[in-house]
């Protein structure tokens, strides 16, 4: 297998990143490949809402959202992570998320995923579901999801409890479960809300039945 860790904080070094990196050295133990990406450290500019890589298939900024993108697309599985600020993730990775050709293009389609989502006060839960609706919506394979509530980069007295839960959700991602209410969930959004609207959107959305064909989905 291959995994693509993203991290969505400007801290390489805060309570988001060690979530991460601890779920990265449990996946390393078992033989996967894992891409560790600081989004802080790739150039990746604001959606401008042109919708034209519905047309193309590709945007036409050509900068590391589009790289990540491919890297994700050839991938097997996707953890993300993101701190919240304003009761939303970061900046960071709000801009991949409108740039990475996720929920129309269904880019995760079969993809195993963990979500990471930090915080300080309650709106940690807003960010843990923005990422957990992301990856279901994009056809991807929801294994598990880390929501850790704690004092500002407070990731040393938290240490025991990372490693707990990056070692059980690391396992879950491995474990081929059939996860079935999941498929069957992301079938009802798609067949009834996805679908019909690209369809008719025709040419204008071009690009997206191509991958779809690609893909062997639509």
């Amino acid at each position: 297998m291959k995994i693509i860790v993203i991290n969505g904080s400007p801290r390489k070094n805060g309570l988001t990143a060690s979530i991460l990196h601890a779920v990265e050295k449990e996946l390393i133990s078992p033989g996967i490949t894992v891409e560790y990406y600081d989004l802080i450290d790739l150039e990746i500019g604001h959606c401008l809402g042109c919708c034209s890589c519905y047309k193309t298939g590709h945007c036409h900024i050509n900068d590391d959202a589009e790289m990540l993108s491919e890297k994700i697309r050839q991938a097997d599985g996707l953890v993300l992570g993101s701190p919240t600020y304003a009761s939303n993730v970061s900046g960071l990775m709000k801009d991949l998320i409108d740039r990475g050709h996720f929920v129309i293009e269904q880019l995760l389609t079969g993809k195993r995923c963990i979500t990471v989502a930090t915080g300080e006060n309650y709106g940690f839960r807003n960010t843990e579901k923005i990422l957990n609706d992301l990856i279901l919506f994009s056809g991807g394979i929801l294994c598990a999801h880390i929501a850790l509530k704690a004092p500002f980069n407070g990731k040393d007295s938290r240490k025991e409890k990372i490693c707990s839960l990056s070692r059980r959700a690391a396992k879950r991602l491995v474990r081929k479960r059939a996860c079935i209410f999941q498929k069957l969930y992301h079938h009802i959004i798609f067949s009834f809300g996805i679908r019909p609207f690209v369809k008719r959107k025709g040419e204008l959305y071009k690009g997206v039945t191509l991958r779809w064909s690609d893909m062997g989905i639509g």
